[in-house]
């Protein structure tokens, strides 16, 4: 009998929480060497998200077409009949799928994975101070990202009050699309917050997100104003959408009111195109040139001439 659909997300008291991915020896996500954790489920649905098997708040399996050897044993194993076989390659209806997992399980060919699994907090906290020599050399630390961290809440907050107990530097990698309170009681336990900013425009950002962003500016003035973790801003820089001279110079006024360490510049680029496709979702920006380093450079010149300090990650 095919099991249930799993509920997700965390538990009440945190203990468990859903985990897509950890990553080890992470440069990117904060000041040295660093394991980042990627916790399931967004309040966001930004177009150009390169995690869209981070969004939703479940368990999802994702189909790697590419991959796919066409041996027709996902099809023999689904009990409920989610599976059929067009042409001799399968099409999974995720109507019906109640994510029992045995098609993932017999496929040979890795053509089938799974996004979001349930783990406890000791085990999550056990994996990522596994390279705690490398953050004490490195100045480097444990990051906790998304998907959105604070849809985890409990998780969250316990998860890098450990770390901190354990003496390992915390980052938070947030949209900051919560409620204070439950941002200010995980900021209790962060050292450096990476507060993801895409646009200046409710209108424009409810366009792109699917969210508008006044909850996300005043936890932004709250999280700098508090004074309880060092604040970096990252901007996803999107074509057509936040790159143009004029965003970037009201951008430009908005930072340096806010007084934020730093800045940091992140490139639209296509990596989450494949990952929608295995989603069998459409990809928004299909077609749509990664940006060229030019456009960065420029950007950074016109927040840089306004007294901001900006970095270009990749």
């Amino acid at each position: 009998m095919a099991a249930s659909r799993d509920p997700g997300l965390e538990t009440d008291d945190g203990s468990e929480g859903l985990v897509f991915h950890i990553q080890r020896y992470s440069i990117q996500d904060g000041p040295g060497i660093r394991t980042t954790v990627f916790l399931k489920g967004c309040p966001l649905r930004c177009k150009w998200c390169s995690n869209p098997e981070s969004q939703d708040p479940l368990p999802e399996i994702l189909f790697r077409s590419p991959q796919c050897q066409k041996s027709g044993t996902c099809a023999e194993v689904c009990e409920v009949g989610a599976i059929k076989l067009i042409d001799g390659a399968p099409s999974l209806d995720r109507s019906i799928c109640t994510m029992c997992m045995e098609c993932v399980e017999a496929c040979p060919s890795g053509a089938l994975e799974v996004s979001g699994r349930r783990m406890k907090l000791e085990d999550v906290v056990d994996e990522a101070c596994r390279d705690e020599l490398f953050y004490v050399n490195s100045g480097g630390g444990v990051t906790l990202s998304g998907g959105e961290p604070l849809s985890q809440p409990e998780f969250s907050r316990r998860f890098l009050q450990a770390c901190r107990e354990r003496s390992i530097h915390t980052a938070l990698d947030t949209c900051g699309h919560a409620s204070w309170q439950v941002m200010g009681r995980i900021l209790e336990h962060t050292d450096l917050v990476l507060f993801d900013l895409k646009h200046l425009s409710p209108g424009k950002h409810l366009d792109g997100t699917g969210a508008k962003n006044d909850l996300i500016l005043d936890n932004l003035r709250k999280t700098l104003a508090s004074q309880s973790a060092r604040v970096w801003i990252r901007i996803p820089l999107i074509p057509g959408y936040n790159d143009t001279t004029p965003h970037l110079k009201e951008l430009a006024l908005a930072l340096r009111e806010t007084g934020a360490e730093k800045v940091s510049l992140l490139g639209f680029h296509q990596w989450g195109r494949s990952k929608y496709l295995a989603l069998g979702r459409e990809y928004p920006y299909d077609g749509v040139d990664s940006l060229p380093k030019t456009t960065l450079e420029l950007a950074k010149t016109v927040l840089g001439a306004r007294g901001i300090a900006v970095t270009i990650d990749h």
